[in-house]
Order: structure tokens, then sequence, then C-alpha cells
């Protein structure tokens, strides 16, 4: 089973049901595996808030929901973080290709990269970083977590946990 297949086993173990997606290269075979699930639903999305505002409403009509995102939008977020998912308590899982880092070939995702961990830290979400493959173990545990305790949960994978660029 490959890293992308993983991860999709994961959801579905955890009941996730919906999930929306924006555009990355390092996310495309994860991306491309949640849209071969049957048991899940898959909206992709224009800009990430309005991803997060998709997953409120499924979440609101019963379904366990994630959203799939680059943090280069992140900022982009943060008032749909603040005001609707962490004030009405809402389980999101994100998983985040941490773009910026190490080997990365496009400038302009670095300035980004460095803010991403404050940026979180600030919104008190707790943030997880996976940089080898050895660390989607954690994944399912992260999952039961984030909707154990009601809250957002980030999932930083870079460059690295991916294969490279």
């Amino acid at each position: 089973m490959n890293i992308d297949e993983q991860i999709v086993e994961d959801l579905v173990s955890n009941k996730i049901s919906f999930v929306t997606t924006l555009p990355c290269k390092q996310l495309a075979g994860v991306i491309r595996e949640v849209d071969k699930c049957k048991t899940i639903l898959h909206i992709p999305a224009n800009k990430e808030d309005e991803g997060m505002g998709l997953c409120a409403g499924a979440y609101m009509s019963g379904k366990r929901t994630m959203i799939i995102m680059q943090n280069t939008a992140l900022g982009v977020t943060i008032n749909t973080l603040v005001t609707l998912i962490q004030y009405y308590r809402m389980p999101l899982p994100m998983l985040i290709s941490y773009r910026g880092e190490l080997r990365e070939p496009i400038a302009c995702q670095v300035e980004m990269a460095l803010h991403t961990k404050a940026l979180l830290a600030q919104l008190s979400i707790p943030t997880y970083h996976f940089s080898n493959q050895e660390d989607v173990k954690k994944l399912d545990e992260i999952l039961k977590y984030t909707f154990m305790c009601n809250k957002p949960v980030a999932v930083l994978t870079d460059s690295t946990f991916w294969g490279g660029y």
C-alpha cells in the first residue's frame, strides 16, 4: 500500500465521509485516492476558506470532514478558522502540504513557510509535522484526537514526506 492509499484508509476507518481539496503537486496522489474512494464525497474547492465553509456545512449535517490544502493560503483561512470552526467547536483535520521548506523550487512559497507554524500556534491549533513516511502511522491517532476534542488539527506534510518535488 502506498502512502496515499494509507492516508485514505485512515480517513475511511475514522468515518470521514466528506473531503474538500485544493490543488497542490505534493497532494496530487492523495487527492486522486480520495476521489476514487466510494465512501468519501470529494468536493474540490476554489479557495481554502470556502473549503472550510463546505466542511462546516457537511459537519452540521452529521458528516465527519477533512480539508486537504497547501500552507501558502493558511492566512486566507484565519477568519473562518476562528469565527466558524473554532467558535462552534467543529473538529476539522487539515492535511496541509508544507511548502517553502528545504529543496522548495518556488521562491514565493518560502515566505508563508516562515509563518505557518507560528500562525497555527497563535490560533492554538494542535500541529503535527510529518517529514518521513513512517510518520503516517500517527495519522489514525491524530484523527481520533481531532474528533474526540472537537478542534481543528493541522498535519503539515513536507516534501521529504511526499518523496521530494
